[in-house]
C-alpha cells in the first residue's frame, strides 16, 4: 500500500492522469492543464510507481491506456469530483445521511438527499413500498419472478472492471417515459456515462451505486437536477424519488436495481418546494402501484 503523504499532490496526479486520459495527447494535455510536458510525464511516472501498475503504453508514439488505466480512470475522476464538491461545500452529511448541493453557472445543477429506508413506509409512493416487498420475496434474486409485478419499474446495471453497464430497462421505468423508445432500446449494453445523463450524471451515480454495492442493500434517495430529453434537446428540471436495490444475477454475481418515481413530493436541503415543482407537471408520476400486471 501505497504511504498516504503529500496529499496536495495527489489531486495534481490524478488531473494530470485524467486529461492524459482523455486526450491520449501530450501536447493537449499540458494546453488544457497549462502545465508542462516535464511535470506531466513526472506525474505519470509517480502515480505509476505508487500504484505498482503502468497506466499508459505508448503505440506508434501515440498513448493508450493499459488494461490497469482503463480501471483506475472511473475512480480517478470519481475522486476528483468528489475532492472538489467537498472543497466547495457541495457535498457533505446531514443527520448521517448523503448530501450534495452542487450549483453550476448556466442554471444546471444537483441536488440529492438520502432519506431513512423507513420513511418509505411512512410515505405515499405506493410504488417504492411494492418494491421493497418484491426485493424481501425475491430475496434479491433478479430473475426471480417475485420481482415480476414490478420489472417494467427497474433500470439494471452491472459493475464492470471499468463502469457500470445498463444490462435492462423497464418499458415503465422513469427513464423510458423521460427519454423515449429509441432510448429505451438502445441503452442495454451502455456504460453509465455513454447513457444520455452523460459523464456528469455519472459521476453523482458512483457514490450511491459503490455504496449498495458495498451493503449489497438498499439506498433511498431524493434528488433534483436537470437532464436532456434527447440528443437535441435542452437540459429540463427533474424531480425523482430513487430507490436503489442490491441484487443478484442468476450467476449470483452482483446486480444493481433503480427504480425512481418523478415526484413534487420531496425533502430536500437548502432546496425549496418552489424549484422542486419547476419540473413540467405532466412529467410527474403517478404515486400509486396496481399490482395487477401479469
Amino acid at each position: 500500500m501505497a504511504e498516504q503523504k503529500n496529499h496536495p499532490l495527489l489531486f495534481e496526479l490524478l488531473r494530470s492522469f485524467t486529461a492524459l486520459a482523455e486526450t491520449l495527447n501530450l501536447s493537449r494535455t499540458v494546453e488544457r492543464m497549462n502545465s508542462t510536458r516535464q511535470t506531466v510525464r513526472r506525474h505519470i511516472n509517480i502515480l505509476e510507481e505508487l500504484m505498482g501498475e503502468q497506466l499508459f503504453v505508448m503505440v506508434d508514439r501515440q498513448y493508450q491506456l493499459t488494461d490497469a488505466g482503463r480501471r483506475c480512470l472511473r475512480e480517478a475522476e470519481d475522486i476528483q469530483a468528489r475532492g472538489v464538491a467537498w472543497l466547495n461545500g457541495e457535498a457533505g452529511h446531514i443527520g448521517g445521511l448523503f448530501h450534495i448541493a452542487k450549483e453550476e453557472p448556466g442554471g444546471w445543477c444537483y441536488y440529492l438527499q438520502q432519506h431513512p429506508i423507513s420513511e418509505i413506509w411512512t410515505g405515499k409512493t405506493e410504488l417504492l413500498k411494492q418494491g421493497i416487498k418484491c426485493w424481501s420475496a425475491a430475496e434479491g434474486r433478479i430473475a426471480d419472478k417475485a420481482f415480476d409485478p414490478i420489472r417494467d419499474n427497474l433500470m439494471v446495471f452491472r459493475k464492470t472492471a471499468e463502469d457500470w453497464i445498463c444490462t435492462a430497462v423497464g418499458s415503465q421505468s422513469s427513464y423510458a417515459t423521460w427519454y423515449g423508445w429509441r432510448w429505451e432500446s438502445s441503452s442495454i449494453g451502455r456504460a453509465v456515462p455513454a447513457l444520455p445523463g452523460g459523464a456528469a450524471h455519472a459521476v453523482q451515480l458512483s457514490q450511491p451505486f459503490e455504496d449498495i454495492r458495498a451493503t449489497r442493500g438498499l439506498r433511498y434517495d431524493h434528488v433534483h437536477t436537470y437532464m436532456n430529453r434527447g440528443e437535441d434537446s435542452v437540459p429540463e428540471p427533474i424531480s425523482f424519488k430513487r430507490l436503489l436495490l442490491g441484487c443478484r444475477y442468476p450467476d449470483d454475481s452482483f446486480a444493481m436495481a433503480s427504480m425512481v418515481v418523478r415526484s413534487y413530493d420531496l425533502q430536500i436541503e437548502g432546496l425549496s418546494q418552489d424549484r422542486i415543482e419547476t419540473m413540467p407537471e405532466n412529467q410527474v408520476m403517478e404515486d400509486y402501484f396496481t399490482g395487477d400486471r401479469q
